[in-house]
């Protein structure tokens, strides 16, 4: 990703930002490769709610902060189901969900789903705006 800047010095939006490179990366997800690293290191699962930025744990909701009871995963329940086109709603009750159904066989019905969008690359965001909206942003509007 680049750092070009409009006329007042803002950063453009992510995809105008993104090299083809970047794009490729992403469009086919291999950008979540490096996180590999974190499952052997034992920081992270293979399946799981997806990690946030730290600055956001202030901004959940009691029922929001039971994602945390498992850890971060690679794919997961929101990814499988929608990735960038959900809400924040949408995206945290899908890991609440996950967390209250959590087995081995659930697992399974997510490893191939996943396997399912990343070839039909679904839900991926292609459009100029950001990925996903500001989680503070967002809980503001909402309330």
């Amino acid at each position: 990703m680049t750092n070009k800047t409009d006329q007042k010095g803002q950063l453009l939006p992510d995809m105008a930002r993104t090299t083809k490179l970047g794009h490729f990366l992403r469009q086919t997800s291999l950008d979540e490769l490096p996180q590999l690293i974190n499952i052997i290191k034992g920081d992270m699962s293979l399946i799981g709610p997806r990690p946030l930025i730290a600055e956001y744990i202030d901004y959940y909701t009691p029922s929001q902060k039971k994602r945390h009871t498992l850890k971060p995963g690679i794919t997961g329940w929101a990814q499988v189901n929608g990735r960038n086109t959900l809400s924040w709603d949408e995206k945290f009750a899908l890991d609440i969900d996950y967390t209250n159904q959590v087995s081995f066989l659930f697992d399974c019905k997510v490893i191939l789903k996943t396997f399912t969008t990343l070839f039909a690359t679904q839900s991926i965001n292609h459009s100029a705006k950001q990925t996903m909206p500001d989680l503070r942003t967002y809980q503001a509007q909402v309330k």
